[in-house]
């Protein structure tokens, strides 16, 4: 027995679209083999694709990553960047404002030891006058939008806040009694990520070190002819923490890329955790808080 799809003498049936049956078509997708009609085509570099084959095609397509692994940014806008120069610039006029602001979120070590674990973070979104905020948000405005794009703004947003904590576990470590606040330990952090990124892109890095040298000198410099003081343990220990935190994220390797440097990036925060554990025990000890 055979079978006719036409009957005989009626002419043949007319294809129609897979999406759209009520419109007659002669054009197929190139790859899945269906009658498409013009709304349906896609320009493909042969022929014609439909929706379906074309959003398949989109999802198996790689996303384009920076050297470190971070996904191209659509935008070129540093937005992590502006960001926290907008939040430093928000808390000193909230700072201004309320002389309580201070006295709460500085970092204040036998604080700190009494459970305001906070001040080690929030520390560094305070400026004391408008030199030392001056300065930061300028260095953050010149250095950050570079290490954001090549690292992208997880990575970025990672190396800043390991910077700012690594200057004030620091700071806590090596100190007793001291008031300190400020960006400074990120901006260090930033100058030694510029170096270790600099020289895996095999970069000119003379500039940036003689930027770190003249940092350094005139941290321990300064505080010799004037009265105030300049925290050395923050500028070091954010120094010390970017540096490290851009070596881990610039010669992982590349094939478990993601996981050693959250493994490494996790690390890193714990070893904070630690020696603000064993400071926190000194130092209750130390002034009898039980």
């Amino acid at each position: 027995m055979s079978f006719h799809p036409n009957p005989p003498g009626t002419p043949p049936q007319t294809p129609t679209c897979y999406r759209h049956p009520d419109r007659p078509t002669y054009v197929r997708c190139t790859r899945c083999n269906r009658f498409i009609c013009p709304e349906c085509m896609h320009s493909a570099s042969v022929g014609h694709q439909c929706a379906d084959c074309v959003g398949a095609a989109a999802q198996t397509v790689r996303p384009v990553t920076t050297t470190f692994g971070a996904r191209q940014q659509r935008s070129g806008t540093p937005v992590v960047t502006y960001t926290l120069i907008a939040i430093n610039l928000a808390m000193f006029v909230l700072q201004t404002a309320s002389t309580g602001l201070e006295r709460a979120l500085a970092l204040w070590p036998p604080a700190v030891a009494d459970g305001d674990l906070y001040r080690l973070l929030t520390s560094a979104f305070l400026h004391f006058g408008m030199a030392h905020i001056a300065f930061n948000m300028l260095a953050l405005y010149f250095v950050g939008p570079a290490l954001e794009q090549a690292l992208g703004r997880l990575r970025f947003s990672a190396l800043y806040l390991l910077s700012a904590l690594g200057g004030s576990v620091l700071v806590y470590v090596l100190t007793l009694n001291a008031l300190t606040a400020g960006a400074s330990g990120a901006i260090f952090g930033l100058f030694g990520a510029t170096f270790v990124v600099g020289r895996k892109l095999n970069m000119d890095v003379r500039g940036v070190v003689a930027i770190i040298g003249l940092n350094l000198v005139f941290t321990f410099i300064y505080p010799l002819f004037t009265s105030q003081n300049i925290s050395w343990q923050g500028h070091i220990g954010g120094l010390v923490t970017g540096a490290a935190v851009a070596a881990i994220y610039a010669y992982a390797p590349r094939n478990q890329r993601n996981l050693v440097q959250g493994g490494a990036t996790a690390a890193i925060l714990v070893l904070f955790v630690a020696l603000i554990w064993w400071r926190t025990a000194d130092l209750r000890a130390m002034f009898g808080m039980g």
